[in-house]
C-alpha cells in the first residue's frame, strides 16, 4: 500500500518552477523540488536550460530539460531516475522496401540531431551561441580522407577565405579581415586550435587534415573577449575523435587519386581504438599518407609540383574517476611540395624551366587536458606545446638579393608556441559563469640565406628573432533579462610584449615592446523558442605591433591593430532539418599591420591605415523530403582600406584576396542501390573578384573562380566506397596572382585551378 502511494506521489502532476540554469544545476534544482532521486554514470555538459514552469510530472520536466541534448531519463525507482545517453534513432528506411535484405540502413537527411560545440569554451548547444559561428560534421568518408583539409572546409563555411600560396604556406582569414597575401612575421589574423590548444601563432595555415576529425568549429568575429590577441577574425577549432574507454575499433582505408594531365597517387588511413584497464582507459592510434600528383609542368620537368603528406596522432584518454578525464595527445605532420605552382600565362598549366622552389612544412605537437567538476562547477585545465619549421626555396636567378650569381633564396622559419589555460564555468542562481587565465608564448626565427650557381659558403640575408608573451585572465557572464532574453557580457585583460632581435648586412638590432588593455565583448539574445535565435553583438580584438625596418636601415615601431565589430544574426533549426543563419556586420580596425615588398623580394611590415569591412552572411539547409537536401550559402561584403595611416582619404582599395560575394550551392540524395546505402552530392561554388593588395603597385586582380564537384558514396557490410570529381568543369582560373616575390616586377604570375582530379577511396570497418 505504501509503495503504490508513493509511486502514485511520484507520477502525479506538480507546480514545477525552475530558473534558467545550466542542465547539471536544473537537474539537481528539479530533484531537491520533487524530493526525488536523478542520478548518473557520467558528468552531463553544462548547456543552458530555459526556465520550467507549470504544473507537470518528473517525466515530463525531466523531457523537456533534455530535449535537443544526446540524453534521455529513465524510471529506475519508484522515485528514482537515470540520466543516460538516448540509443540512436532507428535510420529512416527506404520508402520502397526492397525483397532481399537490407544490410546498411539510409540516412534520413530530414532528421536534424542537435549540435553541441564548444569554440566558446563551454559545451553549448548551438541554437543557444549569441554569435556568428560555422559548423562542419565530418562524415565516416571524409575523416578516413587524408586528403580533406582547410581548402575543403572553406567551400563548406561562408566568409571563410585562404590565399592560394600552396599546401602549408596559405593565409587564413575570416569575414574580410585580411591584412596581406603574404607569409611574413604578423600574427595571423585567426587563431587556429586543435582542441583546446593554439597551433599557430604567426605562422601560416598549417594544412591539417582532418582524418579522424569529428568536426571544425568556426568562430567567426573578433575574439579578443576570449582567445585573446590576434583572433581578430575569428577561430577555426579542429575537434578531434577523442579515445573511447569502452569499445574497440579498427578502421583503415586504402585509395589513390588521378589529375588530369598529370599521374596518379596512392592513399591510406588506419584508425585504431584500444581499451584497457577494465575501460579506465583508453589509446587511440591514427595514421595517414597520400601523394599527390602535380599539375604545372616546369621546362623539362613535368608535373613539377607533386606532393606528399604523412601523419600521425596518438591519444592517451585516463579516467581518473567517474567524472574526471586526463587526455594526453601527440600529433605529427610532415608536407612536402616539391615545386611551386605558379604559371606566367594566364590559363597555362606550364612555364619555362626554372631552378626549382621545393617547400616543406613540418609540425609537431603536444599537448595535455584535464577535465571534470568541481561540485557544480565544470573546470579544464590545458597545457600545449607545437613546433612548426617551414623551409622553402626560390629561384633568385631574377630579381634576386645582390650576390654574385645568385641562385637561389633559401627560408628557413621555425615556430614554437607553449599555450597554457585554466578555465571553470558554472552558475549562481540563473546566471551563468565562465572564467578563466592563460599564458602564450610564442617563439619564431627566420633566417634567410642565398645561395650561389658558383661554388661559396650561402650569403646571409637575414635573421629574425622574435619572443612573444601573452598573459591574461578573462570571464563572461550570462544573465537572464525576461524569459527568453539574455545578456551576456565578457573581457579579457592582458598584457602582452614583443622581444625581437635581428641580424642585417649592417648590423644587429634590438627591440621590445609591451602592451596592457582591455578587450570586451557584449552580446544581447532573444530566444523565443529553442530552435530559435536572434542575436546582437559588439566584439573587439587588438594584435600586437612588431618593427619595422625602413630602406637604409631606420627603425620604426608599429602600432598596435585594434578591431571592432558589431553584428546581428538570425539563426533557426527546426525539427525537420530545416537551417538558415543570417548574419550582417560591420567592422572597423585602426592601424591595420600588413607587409610591404620592395623590388629584391624582401618583405616589411607597416601601418597602412584604417579599414573598413561591412557585409552579410546566408546560410540554407532545406530537406526536400526525406532522402533529398539542398543546401546554399551566400556571402557579400566589402572590405576597404579608407585612410591612410597620416590620415589620408582613399577610395576603390580593397583588402587582400576577399571575394566582393561568394556564391555555393549543392543538391545531395540518399538512395538504394542494391543492397547498399548509397549517397550523391553534387556542389558548385563561385567566387567572386578580388585583389592581391590595397597597394596600387603590388595589386593584380583576382577572383571569378567557378568551383564544381561531384561525389558518391556507397556503404554495405563494414565497407564504404567514396568516388569523387573535384574541379569537374576543368577550369584553369587564376585563383592567386602571387608566386615567387623576387620575380613578381619582372612579369605577370599566376595560380592556375587544379585540374579535374578524380579521387576514389574504400573504407574498411573490422
Amino acid at each position: 500500500m505504501a509503495s503504490g502511494a508513493t509511486e502514485a506521489r511520484a507520477s502525479e502532476t506538480r507546480a514545477i518552477d525552475l530558473s534558467a540554469a545550466t542542465l547539471p544545476q536544473a537537474i539537481s534544482e528539479l530533484s531537491l523540488e520533487a524530493g526525488v532521486t536523478i542520478g548518473g554514470d557520467r558528468t552531463l555538459p553544462a548547456l543552458r536550460t530555459r526556465p520550467l514552469r507549470g504544473r507537470m510530472t518528473v517525466d515530463a520536466a525531466l523531457a523537456r530539460l533534455l530535449a535537443g541534448t544526446d540524453y534521455r531519463a529513465r524510471r529506475v525507482g519508484e522515485t528514482a531516475w537515470r540520466i543516460e545517453p538516448a540509443p540512436a534513432r532507428p535510420a529512416a528506411r527506404p520508402r520502397l522496401t526492397p525483397s532481399h535484405p537490407v544490410e546498411e540502413p539510409l540516412e534520413d537527411l530530414a532528421d536534424a540531431a542537435p549540435i553541441t560545440v564548444t569554440a566558446a569554451k563551454r559545451e553549448q548547444l548551438i541554437s543557444q551561441v549569441p554569435m556568428n559561428i560555422s559548423v562542419v560534421t565530418l562524415s565516416d568518408a571524409d575523416r578516413h580522407d587524408p586528403l580533406r583539409s582547410t581548402d575543403w572546409i572553406a567551400s563548406e563555411v561562408e566568409g571563410l577565405t585562404q590565399a592560394s600560396a600552396g599546401p602549408g604556406r596559405n593565409r587564413m582569414f575570416l569575414r574580410g579581415i585580411a591584412d596581406s597575401p603574404f607569409s611574413n612575421e604578423n600574427q595571423a589574423t585567426v587563431a587556429i586550435l586543435l582542441n583546446d590548444a593554439r597551433l599557430t601563432y604567426s605562422a601560416p595555415d598549417p594544412g591539417i587534415r582532418l582524418v579522424d576529425v569529428e568536426r571544425v568549429e568556426v568562430l567567426k568575429g573578433p575574439q579578443g573577449s576570449l582567445y585573446g590577441t590576434g583572433a581578430l577574425g575569428g577561430t577555426y577549432k579542429i575537434v578531434t575523435h577523442r579515445a573511447d574507454l569502452d569499445e574497440f575499433q579498427l578502421s583503415a582505408s586504402l585509395g589513390g587519386q588521378a589529375t588530369a594531365g598529370g599521374t596518379a597517387g596512392p592513399m591510406g588511413t588506419t584508425v585504431l581504438n584500444l581499451p584497457f584497464a577494465s575501460g579506465r582507459a583508453a589509446l587511440r592510434l591514427v595514421g595517414y599518407a597520400a601523394w599527390e600528383p602535380g599539375w604545372v609542368d616546369t621546362g623539362a620537368r613535368a608535373n613539377s609540383n607533386t606532393s606528399e603528406v604523412r601523419g600521425a596522432r596518438a591519444e592517451l584518454g585516463v579516467a581518473l574517476s567517474d567524472a574526471w578525464r586526463l587526455d594526453v595527445t601527440g600529433f605529427g605532420q610532415w608536407l612536402d611540395v616539391h615545386d611551386s605552382q605558379y604559371v606566367y600565362q594566364q590559363g597555362a598549366r606550364s612555364r619555362t624551366a626554372q631552378i626549382p622552389e621545393p617547400h616543406e612544412t613540418d609540425l609537431q605537437h603536444l599537448s595535455l587536458r584535464l577535465a571534470g567538476p568541481a561540485g557544480s562547477t565544470q573546470v579544464v585545465v590545458s597545457s600545449a606545446l607545437t613546433w612548426q619549421h617551414l623551409n622553402d626555396s626560390l629561384d633568385a636567378t631574377l630579381g634576386g638579393p645582390v650576390a654574385i650569381n645568385p641562385r637561389s633564396l633559401l627560408n628557413d622559419r621555425r615556430y614554437r608556441v607553449w599555450d597554457n589555460e585554466v578555465h571553470a564555468n558554472g552558475g549562481i542562481g540563473s546566471v551563468d559563469w565562465l572564467v578563466g587565465i592563460s599564458y602564450l608564448r610564442a617563439h619564431q626565427a627566420a633566417v634567410q640565406t642565398v645561395t650561389s650557381l658558383v661554388p661559396s659558403p650561402p650569403l646571409p640575408v637575414d635573421d629574425d628573432r622574435r619572443d612573444t608573451t601573452d598573459a591574461a585572465i578573462f570571464g563572461d557572464l550570462t544573465i537572464p533579462v525576461t524569459a527568453g532574453i539574455a545578456l551576456d557580457l565578457g573581457g579579457r585583460l592582458y598584457h602582452g610584449k614583443i622581444d625581437e632581435r635581428r641580424v642585417l648586412p649592417t648590423g644587429p638590432i634590438s627591440f621590445q615592446q609591451g602592451r596592457t588593455g582591455f578587450t570586451p565583448g557584449i552580446s544581447l539574445s532573444w530566444q523565443p523558442r529553442s530552435s530559435r535565435l536572434f542575436y546582437i553583438r559588439y566584439g573587439t580584438a587588438t594584435r600586437q605591433a612588431g618593427l619595422d625596418i625602413r630602406l637604409g636601415g631606420q627603425l620604426e615601431r608599429l602600432r598596435s591593430d585594434e578591431l571592432s565589430t558589431i553584428e546581428a544574426g538570425w539563426r533557426e533549426r527546426s525539427d525537420a532539418g530545416r537551417q538558415i543563419d543570417v548574419n550582417l556586420f560591420y567592422t572597423w580596425w585602426n592601424h591595420l599591420q600588413t607587409d610591404t615588398l620592395f623590388s629584391d623580394g624582401a618583405l616589411q611590415e607597416t601601418n597602412a591605415g584604417r579599414s573598413r569591412i561591412q557585409g552579410i552572411e546566408l546560410t540554407l539547409v532545406q530537406p526536400l523530403g526525406r532522402y533529398w537536401r539542398l543546401s546554399l550559402g551566400g556571402t557579400l561584403q566589402d572590405a576597404d582600406l579608407v585612410r591612410t595611416e597620416n590620415g589620408l582619404r582613399l577610395g576603390n582599395r580593397r583588402l587582400p584576396i576577399i571575394p566582393d560575394y561568394a556564391l555555393r550551392g549543392s543538391l545531395q540524395h540518399e538512395f538504394r542501390l542494391g543492397r547498399a546505402a548509397a549517397s550523391l552530392r553534387a556542389q558548385l561554388r563561385y567566387i567572386g573578384p578580388a585583389h592581391l593588395s590595397f597597394d596600387p603597385t603590388l595589386d593584380r586582380p583576382v577572383g571569378h573562380i567557378l568551383e564544381s564537384q561531384l561525389e558518391g558514396h556507397a556503404a554495405l557490410g563494414g565497407y564504404d566506397l567514396s568516388l569523387r570529381v573535384e574541379n569537374l568543369l576543368n577550369r584553369a582560373t587564376d585563383t592567386f596572382a602571387f608566386g615567387n616575390p623576387l620575380r613578381f616586377f619582372a612579369s605577370r604570375q599566376f595560380t592556375p585551378q587544379r585540374p579535374r582530379t578524380v579521387v576514389l577511396s574504400l573504407v574498411k570497418h573490422f
